[in-house]
């Protein structure tokens, strides 16, 4: 792709600073009197539809049937963001080395690779294929509005990133509609990686597992039940040993960075899965005496913003809030009745089998009833040879696919194949938008959750009769035997998915006597649970932290909402630096002035990890050496390379109250030693980093808010797409807190008492035109924690009403 950037200098700058066509309707108004107006004609339309715009560039739309109202959703979505859309389609399909080349070191081409081994083409076609006729209905219906709009570009009118790079969007359609869904699944619930790093680590001692793979903290916020029973964690379980070869580890770390880079490109990587925060409380918890509820998804900062807010309107529905940009409908937000918000569950929905082939014949695998023949899938990819020329070479790729699903891993005779729920299309549907955005009550909502199919969701609920509540919702396997923690004999049945957990069995909760609910991708269920959801939970610092701050005040408010989503105190470091500063004393000597005054200020440190703050980047730097090297010397330099386990903190917090002796590296003779160490590896790392000048040594030097557009780094075109870095408070790694900072993907506050005050914002702005006004103007108010009020009512929207586009039927 480097190749293709630098030759965009060849390309005249005018091309690129056409204005949109849409931006005629952006003027200062002062009322709704004053909106401007605008009719086009759209074959395809059945009736009159109006779009009106607020002073934001929200899009109001008003049909008088669903699929005239979702025709207009994909018109005006793909007006704002079209080129977002082609990007994820093309992501998804494994389509992109065909504009932009293979890439530095075939990056693009791997990552297109990787898409096809998946299939999620063929699987979205088949999920179309067999929709209720409804749902396919209205998934056509956004795609002619997508296509309508496309077919009033011409060469000069498509969006810059179109014309840098010298291609058309071809058809929207309905599956590609689905691939969008695809990429939230990689993104939510990709686990199989985890089964190949535990079955590395069977062979250690374990108690030594336990520590490695905790599940279980005091920190604990749980949602349901309760822990009745000690249930021995899933490290001192592993029974089957392995010993992946270093050959393995590199294919499966290179593996890992590969899928990442691609969901980064797109705004959806969620580091360990722990993407967001949700919460509500009834009213006996809020100064109106009526429910409020909060949402702020955590995913990739990108630019465009990976949401678009929408406010739809028809007979039978009145909803708003945002969606992803090729997704009709609403995801998270409300409508005149309810209100729910999002956070990711994380359960364990792939597991890999370690397939038996004949090695006479690499097509024929072992089953319990004999050898089978594999499938093979001829995928052809083609690859852009150059940035001048739209011609393509062709790379041919053989996806094998077994009973369980294709090889995703291979290496040294292993191959790996995943069975995940998002590859069978018997078990994935597109009903659950429609129903949710429709739900009147509990009794509905929890009604359109049983065709909830996309990654497993915390929803979080609450109405305007008062009611709050909470329902777990997706598609979760029951296992013949095991749990799929590591790969299964793909040659028995022993890991074969029989049934799946009923929607009903699923964890839920209404109108608990506490009123208030709080999820935060921590573990959300005690054991006495049932049924298995997964081993890996998040750090439960986030979940800690909100269930106290919204303990300490009897009557709550929208204000103390929004400071709740602003935190920036982290549970984890502020602890940390305390007891670090505690060890490190006992040693010091006359020499040692400079640690002296370094332990001070982790002692008087408030623990928020704030831009201007000069202790947060040696707390945190300190306590990323103390993991890197407690892991290292446990693990082993090669095993390292694939080991995460995001709670493997409150282990960290743990080994260094009671200074374990058999997790001291053999190098230091006891924790201050090592904490001296871990201080040195800090010092060095801001230094390089950051400079010696120690007043530079801040946390918003050291971490800075990124919107990377995929085609920024293009010599003097990409300055259009670039907004320029800034400090950030908060963090999402070690020890985050409530406010992640950079992944803060937007914020919701709903206010069933009155929907008006709802306030909802996203990071940058609705329109994915660099251009156009709409581009970041919500990213001050992203900054600042202040979204804005969405006005919902009608009288509300009329009054914010700044221009309006009138959709009309073509005559025939």
């Amino acid at each position: 792709m480097r190749k293709l950037l630098s030759a965009i200098l060849t390309i005249p700058a005018f091309l690129f600073l056409q204005s949109h066509a849409s931006f005629t309707l952006s003027a200062p108004q002062t009322s709704k009197d004053a909106a401007i107006t605008k009719t086009t004609q759209l074959a395809g339309l059945h009736g009159r539809v109006t779009v009106r715009r607020d002073e934001r560039g929200i899009p109001y739309i008003e049909a008088t049937d669903d699929l005239d109202l979702h025709f207009a959703q994909g018109y005006v979505t793909a007006g704002d963001r079209l080129w977002q859309m082609d990007l994820m389609r093309r992501t998804a399909r494994g389509e992109l080395a065909e504009v932009l080349g293979a890439g530095p070191n075939n990056t693009a081409l791997e990552q297109d690779k990787q898409h096809r081994t998946l299939g999620f083409a063929r699987e979205a076609e088949a999920e179309v294929a067999q929709a209720a006729p409804q749902s396919r209905a209205l998934l056509e219906a956004y795609a002619m509005g997508v296509n309508a709009y496309m077919n009033s570009l011409d060469a000069k009118s498509l969006p810059p990133e179109f014309q840098i790079l010298q291609y058309k969007p071809r058809r929207w359609t309905p599956a590609d509609s689905l691939l969008i869904t695809k990429l939230f699944a990689e993104a939510l619930s990709t686990t199989w990686r985890l089964d190949i790093m535990r079955e590395a680590l069977a062979g250690l001692p374990a108690e030594k597992r336990a520590a490695l793979l905790p599940e279980i903290s005091p920190l604990d916020v749980l949602v349901v039940g309760k822990d009745t029973r000690k249930d021995p964690s899933i490290g001192e379980r592993l029974q089957r040993p392995g010993s992946p070869s270093p050959d393995l580890i590199a294919a499966l770390a290179k593996n890992q960075e590969v899928a990442t880079q691609a969901l980064e490109r797109v705004g959806l990587y969620a580091e360990g899965l722990a993407a967001s925060n949700n919460w509500v409380v009834s009213g006996k918890r809020t100064a109106s005496g009526k429910p409020l509820l909060a949402n702020d998804p955590h995913l990739t900062a990108s630019a465009p913003s990976i949401w678009y807010l929408v406010h739809l309107s028809a007979p039978g529905v009145r909803v708003a809030g945002v969606t992803a940009p090729g997704l009709p409908g609403v995801i998270i937000g409300h409508n005149d009745r309810i209100a729910w918000g999002m956070t990711n569950v994380g359960p364990d929905v792939q597991d890999l089998y370690l397939e038996k082939f004949d090695p006479a014949n690499p097509i024929r695998y072992q089953t319990p009833q004999g050898w089978r023949d594999a499938e093979v899938r001829h995928e052809q990819i083609k690859v852009r040879k150059g940035f001048t020329s739209s011609e393509t070479d062709t790379v041919l790729l053989d996806v094998t696919v077994t009973r369980h699903g294709p090889i995703i891993l291979e290496k040294d005779s292993k191959r790996y194949a995943l069975r995940w729920t998002a590859l069978d299309p018997k078990l994935n549907n597109p009903d659950s938008a429609y129903l949710i955005n429709r739900a009147r009550n509990w009794k509905e909502f929890s009604a359109a959750l049983r065709s909830f199919t996309a990654p497993t969701q915390n929803i979080v609920y609450a109405d305007v009769d008062g009611h709050i509540g909470y329902h777990a919702a997706g598609v979760i396997p029951i296992r013949k035997s095991g749990d799929g923690s590591v790969p299964y004999d793909g040659a028995t049945d022993a890991g074969e998915w029989g049934i799946y957990i009923p929607t009903e069995k699923l964890p839920q909760l209404f109108d608990p006597p506490n009123g208030m609910i709080v999820t935060a991708n921590q573990r959300i269920v005690g054991t006495d649970y049932p049924y298995f959801l997964t081993h890996s939970w998040a750090q439960p610092y986030r979940a800690r932290r909100i269930f106290d701050l919204l303990s300490e005040k009897p009557k709550l408010t929208i204000d103390d909402f929004r400071k709740t989503q602003g935190d920036v105190y982290s549970v984890g470091l502020g602890p940390f630096a305390k007891q670090a500063a505690k060890i490190l004393k006992v040693q010091l000597t006359d020499a040692d002035q400079k640690l002296r005054e370094t332990l001070d200020a982790f002692e008087n440190w408030d623990g928020r990890m704030s831009a201007d703050s000069r202790v947060a980047p040696l707390v945190i730097q300190m306590r990323a050496a103390l993991r890197t090297r407690i892991l290292t010397a446990a693990l082993g330099p090669d095993l390292v390379k694939i080991y995460g386990w995001a709670n493997f903190e409150v282990s960290l917090d743990r080994l260094l109250n009671d200074q374990t002796k058999d997790w001291l590296p053999k190098e230091f003779a006891g924790y201050a030693d090592l904490l001296r160490a871990c201080y040195g590896d800090a010092r060095e790392t801001l230094t390089r980093n950051l400079g010696p000048d120690e007043a530079k040594w801040t946390w918003g030097d050291m971490a800075r808010v990124r919107f990377s557009h995929p085609l920024a780094g293009a010599p003097l075109i990409g300055l259009q797409f670039t907004i320029a870095p800034f400090p950030q408070n908060g963090t999402g790694s070690l020890g985050a807190t409530v406010n992640v900072g950079n992944n803060v993907s937007m914020r919701l506050i709903a206010d069933p008492g009155n929907w008006d005050q709802t306030q909802h914002g996203i990071t940058l702005g609705e329109s994915g035109w660099p251009n156009n006004p709409h581009w970041k103007e919500q990213l001050d108010d992203w900054r600042n924690v202040t979204p804005r009020a969405f006005p919902f009512s009608k009288e509300a929207v009329e009054s914010a009403t700044k221009e309006v586009l009138v959709l009309e039927p073509a005559p025939k």
